[in-house]
């Protein structure tokens, strides 16, 4: 009986000790240095859910997960100094970390990121000063941007956060005059507003002018990629449109019901 209790007095103390070694390390807009050593895996936990930008020179060589405000690293080889890039996926704020990976045995504690400043700046400028550009355009620059900017380039738009897309919607509603098809690829929300990504492909000979007044929705602001849609089957018959909705999603905002199997089967 004694000596069972004595292991779990050792094992008790060893827990404890592990669980304790964590290293804190605070993002107040400079570069963290985070090193890696060849093999291990290293833990980084920070405050909310992350993105991980990393270069593409040192993809093959790096095993990254992101998992619920954890990131894990494990370098698979020797790594000269990096930048990596951790976006937030609520906010889209980003902290900047060097990592650096050298053989050894040495083992690292699990790695905490905290954001010093960053949270009470954006509640000091939201309390003292109205928001210069309305939240249409902001929302529609965020979708733009993390459809087709780089991750580097994603401007932090405080209070968004991704929602999930309605399948159910009957998209090709949308522009029922053209030959188009019309997929949603991602949504973002931000108060009351709502801003959804689609994808119009022209399935026609002809080319489309795009008219964000031909839309068959209740819109706040529509804006298009690009001016009109060529001819199928060129560069030029896809396009996105960022669709604005106000106190509810885009399917709430469809004008027209979605078309019935009879009334397909007596179109085709």
């Amino acid at each position: 009986m004694m000596r069972v209790l004595i292991l779990v007095l050792v094992w008790t103390v060893g827990w404890c000790s592990t669980a304790g070694a964590v290293e804190v390390k605070y993002w107040d807009r400079l570069p963290l240095a985070v090193p890696l050593t060849v093999g291990q895996e290293r833990i980084l936990m920070l405050e909310e859910d992350v993105r991980v930008g990393l270069p593409s020179v040192v993809a093959s060589k790096l095993r990254v997960q992101s998992v619920g405000g954890t990131v894990y690293l494990k370098a698979a080889e020797a790594i000269p100094p990096t930048r990596l890039q951790l976006q937030s996926v609520k906010s889209g704020d980003i902290i900047l970390i060097d990592i650096e990976a050298l053989a050894g045995n040495e083992s690292l504690e699990p790695l905490k990121i905290v954001a010093q400043s960053q949270t009470s700046e954006v509640e000091t400028v939201e309390d003292s000063a109205p928001a210069a550009t309305p939240v249409p355009v902001v929302l529609t620059r965020y979708a733009a941007q993390n459809l087709y900017a780089p991750l580097r380039t994603v401007a932090p738009l405080p209070g968004v956060r991704r929602v999930p897309l309605d399948k159910s919607a009957a998209l090709s509603t949308l522009l029922p005059t053209e030959r188009v098809t019309i997929k949603g690829l991602a949504a973002w929300r931000l108060g009351d507003y709502w801003v959804t990504a689609v994808k119009i492909v022209n399935r026609g000979p002809a080319k489309v002018l795009l008219d964000p007044r031909h839309l068959q929705a209740t819109l706040y602001a529509a804006t298009f990629q690009h001016a009109y849609l060529g001819r199928t089957g060129t560069p030029e018959d896809t396009t996105v449109a960022y669709l604005v909705t106000h106190g509810g999603d885009l399917k709430h905002a469809l004008l027209l019901p979605p078309p019935t199997p009879e009334a397909a089967d007596h179109e085709s």
